[in-house]
């Protein structure tokens, strides 16, 4: 994270918490995060140089007024400003790195073979804060490779139970046994 999304996303999260709205901007923050990815060409839209600064200031405030709080449609604004709109999602993360802080909560990164079903993810997240003992968030994401088992990722700790990993080190502990024959001890 550059110094400049740690200080612009810390400064908003400051004013936030300071008016108890932290954890309603955060969420409209990550609403605002997923839009630029759907959407990367609105991101590079305000951050056209070849318009003038007011002009993508403009598309901002049209496209986001009564959408999002005024902190969160002014913090962009700023940023379109300065020429660092691509900087929003280290401003985000800046931001959610200190909501998490405050109110000792984690975000655990899961990766699995096929969707959690609803008991499985109400399960997953039970044994998660007892093992932080955080309010965790679970963000999923689906990949066939892992053949099963679960890949988490979670204050900066990999946990990995994967099928997919069991056969690897399978595989590594027969390649250590075999003799330069090919043949297993």
């Amino acid at each position: 994270m550059t110094e400049f999304g740690s200080v612009y996303g810390e400064g908003l999260y400051e004013l936030c918490a300071e008016e108890h709205i932290d954890r309603d901007v955060l969420g409209e923050l990550r609403e605002l995060k997923t839009v630029f990815h759907d959407h990367p060409e609105f991101l590079r839209l305000l951050s056209n140089m070849s318009l003038s600064k007011e002009e993508r200031v403009h598309i901002a405030d049209q496209a986001l007024q009564g959408q999002v709080h005024p902190y969160v449609l002014n913090f962009l604004k700023i940023l379109v400003e300065r020429g660092a709109a691509t900087a929003f999602d280290e401003c985000e993360a800046a931001y959610a790195e200190c909501y998490n802080r405050d109110h000792r909560a984690t975000v655990a990164d899961v990766t699995v073979a096929k969707p959690l079903s609803k008991q499985q993810r109400a399960d997953l997240l039970e044994k998660l804060k007892a093992m932080s003992g955080k309010d965790v968030e679970i963000r999923e994401t689906v990949d066939p490779a892992v053949m099963g088992g679960v890949l988490l990722t979670m204050d900066g700790k990999r946990y990995d139970n994967t099928v997919r990993q069991r056969l690897d080190a399978i595989k590594q502990a027969l390649i250590r046994n075999a003799d330069p024959q090919g043949r297993i001890d």
